[in-house]
């Protein structure tokens, strides 16, 4: 809600984004579409839409004929545009379609939407914070499986993103109480007042007056911008060179250089959260805290390597190191046979000999034929696919 400091340029000229993007995934009737509502109602200025009722033209701009200004075209902005200053909450994001999912990249990146239609060509700016929720791929977490498999999302949307929360349904006698009681308690109290019951159990109300919390993040987008001092410049670098060490000794990618960006982003809304010019050590370890809780969740392999890649392409480093070995032994196969091809039978026992047991390769054996990488001319035979370029 809060969000980093505006108006931030690059000595060049080019803008830096200080929206923060927020993607929730979470198992069903785990209270996301009312946490998007709540946030949307709570921002000075919020826009809610919902993923199965918005088509690009919707959440970008769209064109069409005014018929008071003698059958011209004219555009029309969308959601994103709308929002421009403020939030949009996207609920049910996994139900957007790929080709309106393609039509949020330059907006959630450059806050910007080109727009070519009906002889029109415009740019609009689209400077808002998203904050989406989606269901993983097949309705619900699976234990056994890399999380980031579960998404149905494009990795290239899921890097445009600050933060990932995964909103995970477990079962917990003790917290599953809590949780009737507090339901059954709200729509005890409320029905009591409709029929205007003098006693009646109290709900809870929240510490903070919903229009003065409103009016406190107003007041802060508008009139605090923070900057980093030295001590919090200094923990986000160290933070960053430690994790890439880590990495390179564990042959993961914990981190890239885009998540400085964000975490930048997340000290500078710690900052104006408490109403601060100057950007704390503090304020930086929250926002690392935060991204460590990402990492820890959602970007451990099987192996406990921190490997964002495996969030952010979908594809952990372990498997694609992998994969890269079964392709090499069709390849070594391929060369050494007389007809060009390489025998499955061959190549399971080949990958048992580097640490690849058989049903992880025929698995994997499996989604490269579905990716067109590799194909089977015939029964117990395997090819490597030529591209035109080879």
């Amino acid at each position: 809600m809060f969000g980093g400091t505006p108006d931030k340029k690059l000595v060049d000229g080019a803008p830096i984004r200080s929206d923060i993007h927020m993607l929730l995934i979470g198992d069903p009737g785990s209270a996301k579409t009312r946490l998007l509502q709540s946030v949307t109602s709570l921002v000075p200025k919020g826009i809610y839409v919902s993923g199965k009722s918005t088509t690009s033209a919707g959440l970008t701009a769209a064109a069409e004929k005014d018929e008071f200004a003698e059958g011209g075209w004219v555009l029309k902005a969308g959601a994103l545009v709308l929002g421009s200053g403020g939030e949009v909450s996207i609920d049910e994001f996994d139900k957007v379609s790929d080709e309106d999912k393609s039509s949020l990249l330059e907006a959630m990146e450059s806050q910007t939407i080109s727009v070519a239609k009906a002889g029109i060509v415009a740019r609009f700016n689209t400077k808002t914070s998203i904050l989406a929720a989606a269901n993983p791929k097949y309705g619900r977490f699976d234990p056994n499986s890399y999380p980031a498999d579960q998404f149905d999302i494009p990795p290239t949307l899921l890097s445009r993103f600050d933060l990932i929360f995964p909103i995970k349904d477990t079962l917990d006698e003790e917290k599953d109480r809590q949780i009737a009681s507090h339901i059954l308690l709200q729509h005890t109290a409320a029905g009591a007042q409709l029929a205007d019951m003098e006693t009646y159990e109290q709900v809870e109300t929240p510490p903070l007056n919903q229009d003065l919390l409103r009016k406190y993040v107003a007041y802060a987008k508008k009139n605090i911008r923070p900057r980093l001092n030295d001590e919090a410049s200094k923990k986000i670098s160290d933070y960053y060179v430690e994790l890439r060490k880590i990495g390179i000794k564990q042959g993961a990618t914990p981190i890239t250089p885009r998540q400085i960006e964000g975490l930048v982003r997340l000290a500078e809304a710690s900052s104006k959260s408490r109403l601060s010019s100057i950007i704390e050590e503090r304020d930086a370890q929250l926002g690392i805290s935060l991204f460590e809780y990402m990492l820890n969740t959602l970007a451990v392999d099987r192996g406990g390597r921190k490997d964002i890649d495996a969030l952010l392409t979908g594809m952990p480093r372990e498997k694609v190191n992998k994969i890269n070995v079964i392709i090499g032994i069709i390849k070594k196969l391929q060369d050494e046979s007389s007809d060009g091809a390489a025998k499955i039978v061959d190549l399971l026992t080949e990958a048992e000999k580097q640490g690849i047991d058989r049903a992880t390769a025929t698995r994997y054996m499996s989604e490269l034929e579905r990716s067109g990488d590799i194909f089977s001319p015939r029964g117990g035979i395997i090819k490597i696919v030529r591209r035109e370029d080879e």
